[in-house]
This record gives C-alpha cells, sequence and structure tokens, in this order.
C-alpha cells in the first residue's frame, strides 16, 4: 500500500468520524433544547411544590414523570386543566395513574 493511499485512507476514516461526532452533537442540542422546552413549560403549568414533587418522583421513577409530563403539556395547551397544577391537584392525578387493582384469588 502507498503512502498516498494510506494517506487517502485516513483522511476518509477523520472525515467520517468527524462527520459522527457532529451528527452526536447535533442530537444532544436538540436533546437538550427539548428538555429545556418541557422545563419551561413545567415552570408555567405546576406551581413550586408541584414541581419538586415531580422531581422526588423522577428520581423513583423518571419513565412514569416523563409520561406525566406529556400529559400535562398536553391538557394544558388543550385548556382541560386549570392553571397552575398545585401541589394537590397533582396528587389526584398521580393516583388516578398509579392507582392499581386489587385482584383476589379464592380457592375453594
Amino acid at each position: 500500500m502507498s503512502a498516498d493511499a494510506s494517506d487517502g485512507e485516513l483522511e476518509r476514516l477523520k472525515a467520517a468520524k468527524m462527520a459522527e461526532l457532529q451528527k452526536k452533537m447535533a442530537e444532544e442540542e436538540e436533546r437538550l433544547r427539548r428538555e429545556a422546552e418541557r422545563q419551561a413549560a413545567m415552570r408555567i403549568i405546576l406551581t413550586p411544590e408541584a414541581r419538586q414533587r415531580l422531581a422526588n418522583l423522577r428520581l423513583v421513577k423518571p419513565e412514569l414523570v416523563a409520561q406525566l409530563e406529556e400529559q400535562l403539556i398536553q391538557l394544558a395547551n388543550s385548556g382541560r386543566v386549570p392553571l397552575p397544577i398545585t401541589d394537590e391537584m397533582l396528587k389526584e392525578i398521580l393516583a388516578r395513574i398509579t392507582s392499581k387493582r386489587e385482584i383476589r384469588i379464592r380457592r375453594l
């Protein structure tokens, strides 16, 4: 393999790696932008106490909080819920979402 061929291959590899890094950076910037928008919406939709409750819950159940935040944003955008949502209202919403039906098995 000649020096020119190996230099060309090296340049192609560098260019591919640079393109991959730029793509990852763009994706990360987009994710951070969406998260900032979500947080701004939550500051409008929820009272500070309710936001604190969600922050505490996020430590235990991050998937539930992400789903709940999406639902709250949709409800607020459609005007189906009074703003801001208080801690008590959030507790009620969480109770409805997380309520589990009790299943009893009787053995005869």
